[in-house]
């Protein structure tokens, strides 16, 4: 009994050792963030900058891999299935826990799967639609909605996205059925409501910003409940009649589940100071975004709300889980 008691005991310190040793070591090699969107989106964006500052902090290349599909899944499962080791990361978006909401056939569990390493960034959406609707305030879109039935639809970038639940908030709150269009990725969403294929769409501010600007898109609120700095003449979707409106969205990173702690809090405070850096900040001011940091701890309390809220809406819009 008192043999494996300590057999058991030196083990746990022989592992300890290695797992501090291996993390004193990392990284020494090139590490890779994994998308789930294309290229062009707020998701893309959010890595690229992180990966460009994390390159530099780590000196080590960091690549962003976008693995499009699925509303995230594809990208997911890449790094759920990853090695262990630190150098495979997640740029999870909310989309991404939407799906443990709406999904009961994914190949992965967030809980079990991954090890959340920190928030980022959080960010509204812009209620856009095309410039040939006779439509310039929200008021103005709900009557239309009401008064002609089944001529809007509003893309997004998939079934489950942070986008389309937006959009079925809006629905609800609004009184109003505007038709869902799922697409491939933001991009394509968002380039959709440019050319007329749908009339309507809440894509993140920083996918939309350079449309608004060359008159592509007509933008008439924003999602979160107090104005962006990017958008700072839009009003909110709240002050424009949609009493209590507000739905935003967050970034961040995550691991494989099995990613010794060592290594886990090493990133996590690496990247605690990136996204408070001044650049990083204003960059993701410019783009409708505001830097958040936190422990791992309190990231994954986030995730695991942001599933228990989402089958709420799912539940009250009639959307079925899988």
């Amino acid at each position: 009994m008192f043999k494996n008691k300590y057999l058991r005991c030196g083990l746990g310190i022989a592992l300890s050792v290695t797992a501090t040793s291996y993390a004193q070591q990392f990284p020494s090699r090139p590490l890779r963030i994994v998308v789930g969107y294309t290229s062009g989106g707020a998701v893309d964006f959010t890595a690229r900058l992180i990966g460009t500052k994390l390159t530099e902090a780590l000196s080590q290349p960091v690549v962003v891999e976008n693995r499009p599909g699925a509303t995230t899944a594809i990208a997911t499962e890449r790094v759920a299935t990853a090695a262990p080791d630190g150098y495979t990361l997640l740029l999870i978006p909310t989309s991404t826990a939407i799906q443990s909401a709406l999904r009961k056939n994914l190949p992965y569990d967030l809980k079990r799967d991954f090890a959340p390493v920190s928030q980022l960034a959080s960010g509204a959406f812009a209620l856009v639609v095309h410039p040939s609707l006779p439509i310039k305030t929200v008021k103005e879109l709900i009557a239309y909605a009401r008064e002609q039935p089944g001529k809007l639809s509003t893309g997004s970038p998939g079934v489950g996205s942070a986008n389309h639940l937006a959009g079925e908030l809006f629905n609800l709150r609004s009184r109003v059925n505007i038709l869902h269009v799922p697409y491939k990725g933001s991009s394509e969403a968002v380039v959709a409501v440019a050319s007329a294929q749908t009339q309507m769409s809440l894509p993140s501010t920083a996918s939309v910003l350079p449309l608004i600007e060359a008159g592509k898109v007509r933008v008439l609120a924003v999602s979160s409940i107090k104005r962006v700095s990017s958008l700072p003449h839009v009003p909110t979707l709240d002050e424009s009649g949609v009493n209590g409106y507000e739905y935003t969205v967050w970034y961040g990173i995550s691991a494989p589940g099995a990613v010794p702690k060592p290594i886990l809090k090493q990133l996590n405070v690496v990247l605690g100071k990136i996204v408070q850096l001044p650049d990083v900040k204003a960059a993701f001011q410019k783009q409708g975004m505001e830097s958040q940091a936190g422990t791992p701890e309190q990231f994954a309390t986030m995730i695991t709300r942001e599933v228990e809220q989402t089958v709420k809406l799912l539940q009250v819009a009639g959307i079925k889980a899988e």
